[in-house]
């Protein structure tokens, strides 16, 4: 499915009301910041991946999603170069941000917050560094939150500025949510890594 049949208003309203079954909620605003959450990290693999291997970005606004019948975001792949991966990214992000907003009654913040913690995390997937994040992130433009991080045994790790609210549905928090204390995130983290 194609960016552009992602952002139809309609479907996008169903594509996140039909997650209910699986995140057992019926909150549409923990659904649709879960389907965000999801949705960026997928979406935005093939710019980022392909910048940090290649050097050459693809482009996000011709990205392909694949889906499983279930609403689970499975993987994407883009069919075009960005010459400015920045401002595409930013166009992108951008478009699903206010789509958001509007559908849940709510700010865009969360969503470019939750953008940048999944663009720092597929850099690193990809091998890149937290520099490379930061730099992608300040070409994208001030809405995008700049890439924090930390160092857990070695290992650079996102500092989240973002939430997925699935603690809300009934879940543990994420070992690396930014909603508990700071020791208790570290503990978790280091517990992660290896103790």
């Amino acid at each position: 499915m194609g960016v552009a049949e992602l952002l139809v208003p309609g479907a996008a309203r169903e594509r996140i009301a039909a997650s209910s079954d699986m995140h057992r909620t019926d909150d549409a605003r923990v659904l649709g910041t879960l389907w965000w959450y999801s949705l960026s990290s997928v979406l935005l693999a093939p710019t980022v991946e392909s910048l940090v291997v290649t050097g050459t970005a693809l482009d996000p606004g011709a990205v392909t999603v694949y889906i499983h019948p279930d609403g689970r975001l499975l993987a994407a792949r883009s069919d075009a170069v960005s010459p400015d991966p920045g401002r595409a990214l930013a166009a992108v992000i951008g478009s699903f941000a206010r789509l958001l907003a509007d559908l849940l009654d709510t700010s865009e913040r969360p969503f470019w917050a939750i953008a940048s913690d999944s663009l720092a995390n597929r850099v690193l997937w990809a091998g890149g560094t937290g520099e490379t994040a930061v730099a992608l992130a300040r070409g994208v433009g001030a809405s995008l939150p700049v890439p924090r991080f930390v160092s857990v045994r070695g290992h650079a790790v996102v500092r989240r500025s973002s939430c997925c609210l699935l603690y809300l549905a009934g879940s543990a928090k994420c070992t690396s949510c930014p909603r508990q204390e700071p020791a208790e995130r570290e503990r978790r983290l280091r517990a992660a890594f290896g103790g």
